[in-house]
């Protein structure tokens, strides 16, 4: 009943800072920045400001899809961002190029999440059908819910390692925003508040994972007793 109740409630949780999310975004995205820049302009500024010339920036489909590829050095930004005049797309913008600089820097919390992501691809892949088993078989096999387990632990352990580097890719941003002036008084508090959203999308799923992953381990204690 307990996790039933906390799944529901992070469920509840989560479409709620969904939802503000995207009505932030929306409504950040009407109001236009002073100086004209597009979200190319800014990611493009702050790259140059930071000294980093080998990261490409590219437009992709969707909305709120951009992200940095460290593989291939590539800041996307959504078309709505890429080619959008506005606190919102300078925000985003900004914060993509954050990552960029973390990559640039070495900064540690990315390097890890870098090196997680074959594990975390593999364990995605199938710590569902692992667990699901396990739990049908947890009387006669109970070793395989504990390998679901410890699958569901990477993609957990993933998620915590991810908040460390999205909140300070945000911290970047929005320092270079006002000290580089791209936002000012009038601006610079939105583009603080929009990331601040965006930021707390990621500690919901990471606190969802850690009480999804309490609730296989009790199961399989359960058994036990």
């Amino acid at each position: 009943m307990i996790f039933w109740i906390l799944i529901i409630g992070f469920g509840l949780l989560g479409w709620i800072v969904s939802s503000t999310l995207s009505s932030k975004f929306k409504k950040y995205s009407q109001i236009p920045l002073d100086n004209g820049m597009t979200g190319r302009d800014v990611a493009q500024k702050m790259l140059r400001d930071n000294g980093i010339y080998d990261v490409s920036i590219t437009s992709v489909e969707g909305t709120l899809t951009d992200h940095y590829n460290p593989a291939n050095k590539t800041v996307n930004l959504s078309d709505a961002v890429y080619h959008s005049n506005s606190v919102a797309a300078a925000a985003v913008a900004a914060h993509e190029c954050g990552h960029a600089v973390q990559h640039a820097r070495a900064y540690a919390p990315l390097k890890m999440r870098s090196a997680l992501v074959p594990a975390v691809s593999f364990a995605s892949k199938w710590v569902m059908w692992v667990i699901l088993a396990g739990v049908f078989t947890v009387n006669s096999f109970p070793q395989l819910i504990w390998v679901g387990i410890a699958l569901f632990a990477v993609t957990t352990i993933f998620s915590f390692v991810t908040l460390p580097v999205e909140i300070n890719a945000s911290s970047r941003a929005l320092v270079w925003l006002n000290t580089s002036g791209i936002t000012n008084a009038r601006t610079h508090d939105k583009a603080e508040d929009a990331l601040k959203w965006a930021a707390y999308t990621y500690v919901v799923a990471a606190l969802s994972s850690l009480a999804t992953l309490i609730y296989y381990i009790m199961i399989a204690l359960g058994n036990r007793r």
